[in-house]
């Protein structure tokens, strides 16, 4: 038996959900959402311009394009959340990858739903009976996105392992028809959206997030040829969602820049090692919220660190010190930070500072090991210059939105509401999908 929602008549409104003050269309026809992680739109204008991302290229001719903001800090957890609950930090809790738990001051890294406020939309579409999936590249995001999900949630760093009491689902690698990828390579990516493919071909989702790996944009710039046959990749396996019916819409959860001299050198102001040095050891405590299990990417360095004061008295000094240091564009103080950039203020540290485009910002130079980098310069993210994300949708959009559009601030967390309730596509009944899946 098929598990969808009832069907409903011809000119009627679909049912939908509620969540954070947004209506949600349920699906009756398969929607695919992707995260390219890191995708600076400069990676999709390359693309376009030298012809290797044909499929994206039909999207901004036929479909919706355009560049969106992303949340701060520009961080994977942060985004990933915000886009599948559709709502800033402030609103759902999660504002970095790592943090001090202010009542112990222990360190923590964000590897569960602990610290997420309410549901994820994936959650109450599968609890509405839409059968939802999620994949992930890296296992740090899995217990976020699969939090109170009924279906299938799985990461491919760790797809040789999964267990239907656990991941909704086993036996990934033959699902895909491959062994799992290793943690640092561009497979790691693509065998998401390999899995996604082998689910959509089988009939079994009707929504799925796809959460892919920066690994690719860490190491090689727009033009690289590298990136162009991750690129590439990418866009052949977009073409196959769509020759399955479904509609796709693709955003970034940061963009990416270069924060290395001309000469290699990476640009880092080691934040700690200076507080202590002008108001004694043990003055301040740095925290480093791009931190993950995944140093080689970017040797835990990105644009954005939260300090904390052992003497609030010194806050102000600290501030006047930090805003005259090269390389720093803004330092900002809880509550400042907490209104300006939709973040939780319970979660914030005494201040935040936030690098100029070239630069990255570390706590000591001992907790920072700049060799599991490599060779290549240091790209990473953070800050404000990683912003901008693409936004794309298959389809085209509605008349409806279309107007919100032009006089909306657009956010890469809209995405699920554009691609469920702005794509003019015409619908194909849910009654039609059940009938052709109990035909298969």
């Amino acid at each position: 038996m098929s598990n969808l929602n009832p069907a409903y008549k011809h000119g009627e409104n679909p049912p939908s959900i509620s969540l954070h003050g947004r209506s949600y269309a349920l699906p009756t026809r398969p929607v695919v959402v992707v995260c390219i992680d890191g995708c600076d739109p400069e990676y999709i204008e390359h693309g376009i311009k030298n012809g290797i991302c044909p499929t994206i290229a039909s999207f901004v001719q036929g479909g919706f394009f355009a560049t969106a903001e992303c949340v701060m800090p520009s961080f994977t957890n942060p985004n990933n959340v915000s886009i599948v609950t559709g709502v800033p930090p402030a609103v759902h809790g999660i504002s970095g990858n790592y943090y001090l738990e202010p009542e112990t001051k222990r360190e923590i890294m964000i590897t569960d739903a602990t610290l997420l406020r309410g549901p994820t939309l994936l959650a109450l579409m599968s609890q509405a009976g839409v059968p939802t999936a999620a994949i992930t590249a890296k296992d740090k995001l899995r217990k976020i996105l699969g939090h109170e999900l009924e279906g299938i949630c799985f990461s491919t760093e760790k797809a040789a392992t999964c267990t239907v009491d656990e991941h909704g689902i086993d036996q990934i690698e033959a699902l895909v028809g491959r062994p799992a990828p290793p943690m640092y390579s561009s497979d790691l990516s693509l065998y998401v959206l390999d899995a996604g493919l082998a689910l959509l071909r089988q009939g079994k989702i009707r929504l799925m997030y796809l959460s892919l790996s920066d690994y690719v944009q860490h190491k090689y710039a727009p033009g690289a040829s590298e990136s162009d046959e991750f690129l590439r990749a990418i866009d052949q396996r977009l073409k196959a969602f769509i020759e399955l019916g479904a509609i796709v819409g693709c955003v970034a959860d940061h963009g990416m820049s270069d924060k290395s001299s001309v000469h290699g050198a990476v640009n880092v102001i080691f934040l700690q090692d200076f507080l202590e040095q002008e108001f004694g050891v043990g003055s301040a405590r740095v925290i480093c919220p791009i931190t993950d299990p995944f140093v080689r990417h970017h040797g835990a360095l990105g644009s954005f660190v939260r300090v904390y004061a052992r003497d609030q008295a010194q806050l102000p000094a600290m501030l006047r010190a930090v805003r005259g240091l090269s390389g720093v564009e803004r330092v900002m103080t809880r509550e400042e930070a907490a209104s300006a950039l939709e973040l939780p203020a319970d979660r914030e540290g005494d201040f935040l500072v936030v690098s100029t485009p070239e630069y990255v910002i570390g706590s000591c130079t001992v907790e920072h090991d700049l060799s599991t980098i490599g060779e290549r310069p240091l790209r990473s993210h953070g800050g404000f210059s990683e912003q901008a994300v693409p936004f794309l949708l298959s389809h085209p959009l509605n008349e409806k939105y279309l107007e919100k559009v032009a006089g909306h601030r657009l956010r890469n967390f809209d995405i699920f509401d554009f691609v469920l309730n702005g794509v003019a596509a015409p619908q194909v009944a849910i009654a039609e999908h059940a009938e052709n899946e109990s035909a298969s």
